[in-house]
């Protein structure tokens, strides 16, 4: 039996932000990071650098 590994791509730093009416502080954007990697997630896209401050 062949062993796969699925890769989880997370894009809750990028696409979260782009809701009206959201948006998330530094420490907040580092918390969800780090939980994310806490579950293992092996790619957290973080955004674009010139689309939101912080």
């Amino acid at each position: 039996m062949s062993q796969e590994k699925v890769t989880i791509f997370d894009t809750t730093l990028r696409d979260g932000e782009q809701s009206a009416g959201i948006g998330l502080t530094t420490k907040e954007k580092l918390e969800i990071a780090q939980q994310l990697e806490r579950l293992g997630v092996d790619v957290i896209e973080a955004g674009f650098a010139a689309s939101s401050p912080g």
